[in-house]
C-alpha cells in the first residue's frame, strides 16, 4: 500500500506547477511579443511612406544605374506640387532592375525613393512576414497554443508569398 501524502504536500506541488506553467506562459509571451514588435519597428520605417502619402511627393523612376546598395534615376513626378529630380536613390533589391520604371514616393527632405502601389506596400511589411512567422514557432513550442501559431505562420506565409508574385 502507498502512503497517501500530506495535504499540505499536495498543494505545495501543485502551486509550485502552477507558478512555473505561469512563468513560462509569461516569459515565452514575451518573447513573442518582442518579436512581432521589433518585425512591425522593422516594416514601419518604409511602410510610413509607401501607406501614408498625402503631402508626399509621388512619380516614377526610371532606373538608369545601380551600385551594391542602391539604384538611381531621374525622378519624374506624377502629383501636385512635385518637383522634376535628375537624380533620386532607390534601395536595390531582387525587385529593382536596370532600366525598368517603377513608380515611388520620396521620402520627405531626401532624394531617397521607396516604391509605392501594392507592391511597394506588400515589400515593405517583410519583416512582419518573417516575424511572424519566427513568432509562430514560439507560440506554438512555449506557449502550447497550436491554433494560434498556424494562423500566424500562415498569415507570415501568405505576406511573404504575396511580395514575391507582387514585386
Amino acid at each position: 500500500m502507498i502512503p497517501a501524502m500530506p495535504p499540505t504536500a499536495t498543494a505545495s506541488h501543485q502551486s509550485s506547477h502552477a507558478v512555473l506553467r505561469f512563468g513560462r506562459f509569461a516569459a515565452m509571451g514575451t518573447v513573442a511579443a518582442l518579436i512581432l514588435i521589433a518585425g512591425v519597428w522593422a516594416s514601419w520605417g518604409t511602410a510610413q511612406h509607401v501607406m501614408l502619402t498625402k503631402g508626399r511627393e509621388s512619380g516614377t523612376v526610371d532606373v538608369k544605374r545601380c551600385g551594391p546598395d542602391t539604384c538611381t534615376g531621374a525622378f519624374t513626378p506624377l502629383s501636385q506640387g512635385a518637383q522634376p529630380r535628375p537624380r533620386v536613390e532607390l534601395e536595390k533589391s531582387v525587385a529593382v532592375e536596370k532600366g525598368r520604371t517603377y513608380t515611388v514616393v520620396l521620402k520627405p527632405g531626401s532624394d531617397d525613393a521607396v516604391r509605392s502601389g501594392p507592391a511597394g506596400i506588400l515589400y515593405a511589411w517583410i519583416p512582419l512576414g518573417g516575424a511572424l512567422l519566427l513568432a509562430s514557432v514560439v507560440v506554438a513550442g512555449g506557449l502550447l497554443r497550436t491554433r494560434v501559431a498556424w494562423v500566424m505562420a500562415l498569415s507570415g506565409v501568405a505576406l511573404l508569398t504575396a511580395a514575391f508574385v507582387v514585386v
